[in-house]
């Protein structure tokens, strides 16, 4: 005697229990098959034939009894094993066809190798093959609403065969045709039959029980009759042994297969049920989409607020370090800064520009009007420190600072009342103090940086001719220094100091101020504002979240008996969470990017309106990285429910 392909012993299944009454389906079913037999379970409805079909099928567990499979107890069989035995030893052909609506003919036979972890090309070229061989080598594109019950149940059946179909397992597979359907599809199981594959045939119909060698019958849960001698059948088609089954479900349910080809379908498949359903794909996005727009937007009008107003302030100039010399000690007359200092600190890497000033108010006189103005002697760095250009004219020259040239660039107050009557104030004359100088330069408009200093009533001098010709001395009043890095004003300014102790001897006889405190304060004011603006903008994004999450739940219910499918041909229940994992995070995904193309847009147009935006790529990348994680969050717990269902309830589900 070989070894039986199935052995069931004393197969008892119950529902119900724990405070529901107890209904017995099953009462002691005990039969063995062994290879290559065509066996009819025939019985009347409500029988217990369909169940019996579940636990040879490895869909449902048995209440009480054994079920060995191969010679191995199927109870000792853990979910990956038990998984294999359905992809690759089992193929069920069901009454209802149990094809996935939304794949084609091609892609709902391919689902069993997908998950054995066979190559997409060879797997193709298979499940074509069974299609041209079943006669639907021209329906291969076709979805399962596009074909009929016929053709559906054929396809059914080139997907019980993908992986071998060593053991098909057909529930009334004529009960939802036509005479002439039913004939064919009977047909192809007795061709089946006939090359050596286990034919079980659940049916009602006893003409269609009659097809088989071998007939047992079961009313109320039990077996009344079996017409067949085993050993005969075994030895009329002895197709796939037992020993070579076991062997190979020993080193097959260990193999995780072809991850890459597994996660490459489910995020078709994803793609596919977002499109079927795009108007619903849609609504389910909108949250994502303005969750993400907002969240780039708002950073970017943050951040663009906070480089407005820093350039403003930098235009005042608050990025900007004064030195001049203060008494060490009280009692003893100031310190003195030189130019040797200027020349000294300009070498210093932090530093950027360093500009001597020497200046004072003095009496301005043109013609009959005369008013006290402020006159500073400064290099030719001036426009570059202070970011204040000449908008009529020209600043001097580096020959014009060497010659001591008495030449004035001149602010906007005291050209409107110096020299308003002049339509062209370039080239007039200027008396300042009892000097002539020639204006050759306009700066723009500034206005006041605080209370009422007025920094549009300036004039500007070359340094050397301030020096010669209006003050009678060489040593600067203050130094002005422009760091290179606005951000590190304070570290700067370190610098500085620690070259001038070791130039005046240690002795600290001089005073550095700076305003980075206010750049800093605004700053962090602007950055509080733009976290605020994020973190408000971040509740659209989990709202969004929570829709992907309400969605998905909402697509396990309705997609329930699609599960119970896959898992049938074979799927884990790994394979089944990356599938609706896939989903959620590809929704997030799209939604993240609908999301950042919709913050470009916005942000364009409030550039034309004239508003201050930046957009940052990491605040981007953030906000889509957030969309992702979102998906990948809210979309577990539906994933896990999907995987963690129960096969024959799912595949029972409407």
């Amino acid at each position: 005697m070989t070894t039986p392909l199935i052995e069931l012993r004393d197969i008892c299944k119950a529902y119900g229990g724990f405070g529901t009454p107890r209904v017995d389906v099953l009462r002691g079913i005990s039969v063995r098959i062994h290879p290559g037999e065509f066996v009819a379970i025939v019985g009347a409805s409500g029988s217990g034939k369909s169940t019996l079909m579940n636990i040879l099928g490895c869909l449902d567990r048995p209440t009480r009894g054994s079920y060995h499979f191969a010679g191995m107890d199927v109870a000792e069989l853990g979910n990956d094993e038990l998984a294999w035995l359905r992809r690759e030893a089992f193929g069920f052909v069901f009454q209802g066809y149990h094809l996935i609506p939304s794949g084609s003919a091609l892609e709902n036979v391919e689902m069993p190798a997908i998950y054995a972890g066979i190559p997409a090309q060879e797997r193709q070229v298979r499940a074509a093959a069974l299609l041209d061989r079943l006669g639907l080598a021209s329906r291969t594109a076709n979805r399962p609403h596009q074909l009929s019950g016929g053709q559906q149940q054929r396809v059914s059946i080139a997907r019980a065969l993908m992986n071998g179909g060593h053991i098909i397992l057909a529930d009334e597979p004529t009960g939802a045709l036509d005479s002439h359907s039913g004939k064919e599809v009977m047909a192809l199981l007795d061709e089946l039959a006939s090359q050596g594959h286990v034919i079980i045939l659940i049916t009602h119909d006893r003409d269609v029980a009659a097809r088989a060698h071998r007939v047992i019958e079961i009313r109320d849960g039990l077996m009344i009759s079996d017409s067949a001698d085993q050993r005969d059948g075994a030895a009329r088609h002895p197709g796939l042994q037992a020993d070579d089954l076991r062997q190979r479900l020993g080193q097959g349910a260990q193999l995780r297969g072809a991850w890459k080809g597994e996660l490459v379908e489910a995020l078709q498949a994803a793609w596919r049920i977002m499109w079927i359903n795009r108007f619903r794909t849609a609504l389910t996005l909108l949250g994502i989409v303005i969750g993400v727009a907002s969240v780039v937007v708002m950073l970017a009008v943050g951040e663009g607020s906070k480089r407005q107003v820093m350039a403003q302030m930098a235009a005042f100039g608050s990025n900007i370090l004064y030195l001049n010399g203060k008494p060490a000690t009280l009692g003893e007359p100031a310190g003195t800064v030189t130019l040797d200092d200027v020349a000294a600190i300009g070498q210093l890497p932090q530093v950027k520009h360093v500009m001597p000033v020497i200046g004072e108010k003095l009496m301005v006189r043109q013609n009959n009007t005369s008013q006290m103005f402020y006159v500073g002697g400064n290099n030719t760095w001036f426009e570059d420190i202070f970011n204040w250009p000449v908008v009529e004219g020209s600043f001097f020259s580096q020959a014009d600072e060497a010659g001591a040239a008495a030449v004035a660039v001149i602010g906007q107050k005291v050209r409107e009342r110096m020299l308003g009557d002049h339509a062209n104030p370039i080239g007039q004359y200027l008396l300042i103090g009892n000097v002539p100088f020639q204006v050759i330069g306009i700066l723009a408009g500034k206005g006041a940086s605080s209370g009422d200093q007025d920094s549009d009533g300036r004039i500007v001098v070359p340094y050397s001719a301030a020096a010669i010709r209006l003050f009678g001395h060489r040593d600067p009043d203050y130094i002005t220094i422009a760091a290179r890095d606005s951000a590190q004003v304070n570290g700067t300014e370190a610098a500085i100091d620690h070259l001038l102790r070791q130039r005046h001897q240690g002795r600290h006889d001089f005073e550095l101020t700076n305003d980075a405190a206010l750049i800093q304060a605004e700053a962090r004011t602007q950055s509080s504002l733009s976290l605020m603006l994020g973190a408000i903008a971040a509740i659209s994004l989990l709202v969004g979240g929570i829709g992907v999450m309400n969605i998905m739940l909402m697509t396990v219910r309705e997609r329930t008996r699609e599960i119970g499918i896959r898992m049938a041909t074979g799927a884990r229940q790994r394979d089944i969470m990356r599938q609706f994992l896939s989903e959620a995070v590809m929704l997030s995904m799209v939604g993240g990017l609908s999301g950042i193309v919709l913050a470009l847009v916005v942000g364009a147009g409030l550039m034309l309106a004239d508003i201050a935006v930046a957009f940052a790529l990491p605040a981007m990348l953030g906000a889509f990285t957030c969309a992702v994680i979102t998906g990948i969050v809210f979309g577990f717990m539906p994933a896990r429910k999907a995987a963690r269902l129960d096969p024959v309830k799912a595949l029972t589900s409407e």
